[in-house]
């Protein structure tokens, strides 16, 4: 008769398997575990075969089903979920470049994605940077070493977006692929894959998990691709975390939902702002009178996102009276929840560009981003209005 372990073992093995039928609950289990154990050898070989779980880094059923969904929402083949948004990117462009290759980008890509690009300069990787929109200046950047073009559905924070399918027929005329980031647009406005696109990112941070309580990325793309990313993946550590996962999983419910109505908001406080005395510009692409909205009506569905940026005279004492007085709607350094915020993008996103690049870019000392949430617009207009009358002077 086997011998009772004494407290001390037991302490650790009492209530670790689950021992009634738990197979299908109503929503996933949260995976915390940092292993699976298996049986024995033969086991262990079949979990490998099967590409089952063993250890965190390598494999999770959080992330696991979040790939899941976010491959069937994107169109794509297969998905790998990483640890942020910029891991993301930099795992997919680790994937397809390699010292002498070269990369056209777009030169109003997110402030940490030029830095990236910049970065892998010293790899031995060069890097153009281009206006994407223009199909002339793409085309002279091609060199014989190009690999891919990379680019945004929605530009951060001019607000401008691209032509895919033409951007996608000039990159593989030159046998290259096409990355777009989809964060501000998510895939319930935009399906780059269907119109081209070889690779998509998503900084699922953002608008996929709407709650701002997580930091996720994810990867787009062919099962081939994929196979790689995966790989290299491991290799680097930028998995997520299964507890993120989870929440993203959870968030991502609603995000129709979400941008359904942060984009109808969005729409409305445009207009408000392009009426309005004190604000000099209103970048939408929503706006019937923006020089690229019959493009973007012919490229998104359910409407133009929940990101606008609006310039103001470049006064930092009347920037800072007008942030203070904005009752709810407060300053972040993030976007896509559910709740409106603001930042001002020449002292954030792209705080390290020099002045002289930035300006080029439209990025002026005066504008302002704008994340919408799902408030109630009269609301939301309401308290833009009340804060906007510190301008009057």
């Amino acid at each position: 008769m086997k011998k009772e372990n004494t407290r001390e073992t037991d302490i650790l093995y009492k209530g670790t398997r689950v021992k009634k039928n738990a197979r299908t609950p109503e929503t996933l289990p949260l995976y915390l575990t940092t292993a699976f154990n298996v049986d024995d050898l033969a086991d262990l070989k079949n979990r490998y075969k099967e590409q089952g779980y063993t250890y965190i880094r390598t494999r999770n059923p959080n992330r696991n089903a979040l790939s899941e969904l976010v491959t069937y929402l994107e169109k794509g083949q297969n998905s790998i979920i990483c640890s942020s948004g910029m891991a993301a990117i930099s795992t997919t462009l680790l994937t397809v470049c390699h010292s002498g290759d070269h990369i056209v980008a777009d030169h109003t890509l997110y402030g940490e994605s030029i830095d990236l690009l910049e970065k892998l300069k010293t790899y031995g990787v060069s890097v153009t940077f281009v206006n994407v929109a223009d199909r002339d200046e793409v085309e002279k950047a091609f060199t014989k070493h190009t690999v891919a073009v990379y680019t945004e559905t929605i530009s951060n924070p001019t607000i401008n977006t691209i032509d895919i399918e033409k951007i996608a027929a000039l990159t593989h005329e030159h046998k290259s692929q096409l990355i777009i980031d989809n964060t501000f647009a998510t895939s319930y406005l935009l399906s780059p894959l269907t119109q081209g696109a070889d690779i998509v990112v998503n900084s699922l941070t953002k608008f996929a998990n709407g709650h701002s309580d997580v930091c996720l990325g994810s990867v787009t793309s062919s099962n081939a691709f994929i196979k790689k990313a995966y790989d290299l993946q491991v290799l680097l550590g930028t998995t997520a975390a299964p507890f993120d996962a989870w929440l993203c999983e959870r968030g991502m419910r609603t995000m129709d939902l979400r941008v359904q109505k942060q984009s109808d908001n969005a729409l409305e406080l445009a207009r408000f702002l392009k009426n309005s005395k004190f604000v000099k510009k209103v970048h939408y692409i929503g706006l019937a009178d923006h020089t690229q909205h019959q493009l973007a009506k012919k490229q998104f569905s359910n409407g133009y996102g929940g990101m606008l940026s609006f310039e103001l005279s470049e006064n930092e004492t009347l920037i800072n009276k007008f942030l203070n007085k904005l009752t709810f709607v407060h300053y972040a350094m993030t976007l896509g929840g559910y709740r409106t915020t603001i930042s001002h993008p020449a002292t954030s996103s792209h705080y390290d560009m020099p002045k002289d690049q930035r300006l080029k870019l439209g990025i002026t000392d005066g504008l302002l981003r704008v994340s919408v949430g799902i408030e109630n617009i009269n609301d939301l207009i309401e308290d833009f209005k009340d804060a906007l009358t510190v301008y009057d002077v």
